[in-house]
């Protein structure tokens, strides 16, 4: 069975369907969905999703989300992870992180609430999801200040040198449907080449589809879809398998028991 250690199952993408995307992923043999939160705004949305469908969640406040939110987010975010706390589907602080490449954001105010968020993981003892874009040395600067007990660094898409040191720091890597594109060299070196037991895999559905959903953005003004769904994982896996010569069935098991051991409370 498949582990999706990162999927926004809440967005609206899903909307029209939602039910139906999870029947097709269970049907697909993926047992388990992480689902984070990116914003205050969609707190309890993750929480309940999780309960109902018996996944797991994560609170933080996303890196493109900061610019919206206020100091007394990071108080919101406290309180909810004071509150629930208990839960046993809450397995992580996150989506949080630093992104370096969408133009016109501000750095400061990201570091600012990276960093109170890794102290917020810190005090609850729980591991992060990072999110990791241009940013990986910043945000390794500031896990060696504020170290917390690992967690995944999302969609990872680094020099091995980097992808190593969060290796080092208790890290586990994401891949997902970006591997799966032939011209993608460098992750799908990683891919191959990484201790087995650094690898997690995930979708990030609805975004990051895998080369056979991908259009073009005539396409996507034409009306074609190219929505990624948590369905598509083991498909994903078999790209994966083949680069580093697995069975499928090796490859989930493998895959699964890595995200348990970044996300402890998935067990």
């Amino acid at each position: 069975m498949w582990t999706d250690t990162h999927c926004h199952l809440d967005a609206a993408e899903f909307d029209a369907d939602r039910d139906a995307v999870v029947a097709r992923a269970r049907a697909a043999g993926v047992a388990q969905i992480v689902v984070p939160a990116v914003a205050r705004a969609n707190f309890d949305t993750v929480r309940t999703l999780a309960h109902a469908h018996g996944f797991a969640y994560a609170l933080g406040i996303h890196p493109l989300c900061v610019g919206q939110a206020n100091d007394d987010d990071l108080r919101q975010l406290s309180d909810a992870l004071a509150e629930h706390r208990g839960d046993p589907r809450l397995v992580a602080v996150g989506e949080i992180g630093l992104d370096h490449f969408v133009p016109g954001l501000d750095r400061a105010r990201q570091a600012q609430f990276y960093v109170e968020q890794l102290k917020l993981a810190r005090r609850f003892d729980l591991p992060v999801i990072l999110h990791v874009r241009r940013s990986a040395d910043t945000l390794l600067k500031h896990l060696r200040v504020e170290k917390v007990r690992g967690g995944i660094a999302h969609a990872f898409n680094g020099s091995e040198q980097q992808a190593l040191a969060f290796v080092a720091l208790g890290f586990k890597l994401g891949f997902g449907g970006a591997m799966t594109f032939e011209r993608a060299l460098q992750i799908r070196r990683l891919a191959q080449t990484l201790p087995a037991e650094a690898i997690v895999l995930e979708t990030d559905a609805p975004d990051i589809p895998p080369h056979w959903l991908y259009r073009t953005a005539a396409e996507r003004a034409a009306g074609q879809g190219s929505r990624n769904e948590p369905a598509e994982l083991p498909r994903i896996a078999q790209t994966l398998a083949e680069l580093r010569g697995l069975s499928l069935p090796a490859l989930a098991e493998l895959t699964s028991a890595n995200a348990r051991a970044a996300l402890p409370g998935l067990a």
